[in-house]
């Protein structure tokens, strides 16, 4: 999936960090400071000693914006948790977006008040967006933002291995407005560049799936490659169809189609082509096509940053969700949220839209960041919490790079779990390998965690002894671990381990269970991967045109399930909304199948995979591979896929997940 702020797969951009609001002088005689009030998170966590550079910055300017708090944050987070779980009384008492904007969004008279403070400092107000997620935001020099927001400018050796200006220390507000503000985005340009709006690039490349590969699992046996755990391996399949994974997990049998329900994704920009690209895509793989108005999207206004986040790299990121929705729930309606940039920021405002205006009771984020990188963490809770106010449930891709440990992922500096999916207001769908049999059955199915082996060069055996060398041969792993920020949520409580969730990542014990990630699980491995269709360019390297290729991660299972999710409402008559009380309340159940790293017994599970070696222009000689599945990670990054929950897959990949909630 794209990553924040290093680009994977789909190039994905950090927000701007956040910085401490300081104070105005008080209109006492004694012209003493007012009190001030810190608030929390607004140091950047990768701003340390050991990086700064230099406390001289150059003179330039700051555009920042100053997230609201709402009218009763606690009343929120208690409205969303009452309306979320069964059996409490309010459940399923969902608010309209008006309701939620009026109870629980910020008051006219908060702006008014955070507007006074910031003018009064110099800053000049360029716009107010209110509601949900809504903020004031504010320009002027770098020296009216040090006044304004209590702060002394350093240069810091950023995550991007730049120089980046960051605040020097913790920010406080004026006591009279400290809790009217939650966050504040803008003074830390780290993986944050200011430029004019740009257009959209053209497509990338195609990646070319070599002729050796199966339709199912098994179908075609490696018979040229070396014997690998004392046998030829398969190998690796072509792409799983919609109709391969709607047998899999049971989701033909179930009836449903997600009929009346409505699915938003939200990624960064938008392909031009994307519901052409659907609906040929359809046509390919023997389903139906998007009927008129089924489709839609709400778009930025002007997008930004394209070049810094990669957007063509976006392209196929998008046209996966879209196409893997449709496939789980083709009488689903789908509106398509293209965020400005890939910034937290940007990306924030497209999920705070969906929550203003209720434009989906489901979304599917396939989009994530170590979570010593995110910003605007208190904000974001607060619009999930709207959401499950309203009936509305977010959805997030767990990671591509396991426990993200610096040997996995360069962009990471620790071991630690991801963000936005490790908040407790959202759903975290981790990745399996999945095993498709000739009657889109379902035959096994291991945690996502891949080693890779290459054939020697001799052709006779494989470079090293299988599985191969961790982490050299690391190639990709579901996300998952325990969070060092947030505590248990109740519905955790009596399933996930304490043992596991006591057991924080540098090997210490908490005083009190912690988040465990992910929730649930379902296909991702690119070794079982997903056949995906869209336009882009040949191997001439010019040519546009629809083509056929493989993909993986959790980029597929987080939209996967979100298209199983909208069966499952439908099935169940009214909105889920945050899901995940339903989901544990399941847990043990027919619900799920409950995945481990070996299911059919003892030994390693292994493919064979052939690629071009160049496989954007479809240039040999073909290249050979042994993967292995079921390892993710090693040492103190292994996430073990055990018998029960585990933070490898949770509670397991759909069963008979849609069944259970028929009435």
């Amino acid at each position: 999936m794209p990553r924040v702020p290093i680009k994977l797969r789909a190039a994905m951009l950090a927000g701007a960090g956040t910085v401490l609001v300081a104070g105005v002088l008080s209109a006492t005689a004694s012209a003493q400071p007012s009190p001030r009030v810190p608030i929390a998170g607004t140091h950047p966590a990768w701003a340390t000693s050991s990086v700064h550079m230099s406390s001289m910055v150059p003179s330039g300017t700051v555009t920042a914006n100053v997230y609201l708090a709402g009218q009763d944050k606690a009343g929120l987070a208690a409205y969303a948790a009452a309306v979320s779980t069964p059996g409490n009384a309010l459940y399923g008492h969902y608010l309209s977006a008006a309701q939620v904007k009026a109870r629980f969004g910020p008051s006219q008279a908060q702006i008014s008040a955070v507007e006074g403070w910031l003018t009064s400092a110099g800053l000049s107000v360029t716009r107010v967006s209110p509601g949900i997620g809504g903020y004031v935001q504010v320009s002027g020099s770098l020296q009216q933002a040090q006044a304004a927001f209590g702060v002394t400018f350093g240069t810091f050796r950023g995550p991007d291995k730049q120089a980046d200006r960051a605040p020097e220390q913790l920010a406080s507000a004026p006591a009279g407005v400290a809790s009217d503000v939650v966050s504040i985005s803008g003074l830390d340009t780290a993986r944050h560049f200011m430029k004019p709006a740009d257009t959209l690039p053209p497509p990338d490349q195609n990646y070319w799936i070599t002729p050796q590969c199966s339709q199912f699992y098994g179908e075609r046996i490696a018979g040229g490659a070396p014997k690998a755990y004392g046998k030829k391996q398969p190998f690796t399949n072509c792409g799983y169809t919609p109709r391969q994974i709607r047998g899999a997990y049971h989701v033909g049998q179930s009836g449903m189609t997600g009929q009346g329900q409505t699915v938003a994704i939200v990624d960064a920009y938008a392909s031009p082509t994307m519901q052409s690209d659907a609906n040929q895509y359809a046509k390919v793989t023997g389903d139906h096509p998007f009927r008129a108005g089924q489709y839609t999207q709400e778009l930025a206004s002007d997008f930004t940053q394209t070049a810094a986040c990669g957007a063509s790299g976006w392209y196929g990121e998008e046209t996966l969700d879209v196409e893997s929705v449709h496939g789980q729930a083709p009488d689903a309606n789908v509106t398509y949220v293209g965020a400005a940039s890939c910034t937290d920021s940007d990306l924030l405002a497209a999920l705070a839209l969906i929550v203003d205006n209720h434009l989906a009771s489901i979304v599917s984020n396939s989009w994530g960041e170590p979570f010593d990188t995110a910003t605007l963490v208190d904000t974001y809770d607060e619009v999930f919490q709207a959401g499950a106010a309203e009936g509305i449930g977010f959805f997030f891709s767990s990671g591509d790079s396991g426990y993200e440990s610096p040997q996995q992922d360069s962009g990471s500096d620790t071991i630690q779990v991801d963000w936005p999916d490790s908040s407790p207001y959202v759903t975290s769908v981790g990745g399996t390998s999945l095993a498709i049999g000739p009657r889109s059955n379902y035959v096994f199915e291991t945690s996502w965690g891949t080693l890779i082996d290459p054939l020697s060069a001799d052709g006779k055996s494989w470079s090293s002894t299988p599985p191969g060398i961790y982490p050299d041969g690391f190639d990709g792993a579901g996300g998952g671990g325990v969070s060092t920020f947030f505590n248990q949520p109740a519905y955790q409580q009596g399933v996930v381990p304490d043992s596991l969730a006591l057991s924080l990542p540098n090997g210490a014990n908490a005083t009190q269970p912690m988040r465990v990630t992910p929730d649930v699980a379902a296909l991702a491995d690119a070794s079982t991967g997903f056949l995906i269709g869209q336009t882009d360019r040949q191997p001439d390297g010019t040519t546009l045109a629809f083509s056929l290729s493989r993909i993986g991660g959790t980029s597929l299972a987080c939209p996967t399930f979100a298209g199983i999710e909208a069966d499952a409402q439908q099935a169940a008559g009214h909105a889920l909304g945050f899901a995940n009380p339903v989901i544990y309340q399941r847990y043990g159940t027919s619900a799920y199948h409950d995945v481990t790293d070996h299911p059919l017994g003892s030994g390693y599970l292994a493919e064979v995979r052939s690629n071009y070696t160049d496989p954007f222009t479809k240039t040999g000689p073909l290249v050979t591979f042994l993967r292995t599945l079921g390892i993710n990670g090693e040492g103190a990054a292994a996430l073990p896929a055990v018998q029960g929950y585990d933070d490898a897959t949770g509670v397991g990949s759909p069963d008979l997940y849609i069944q259970s909630f028929h009435h």
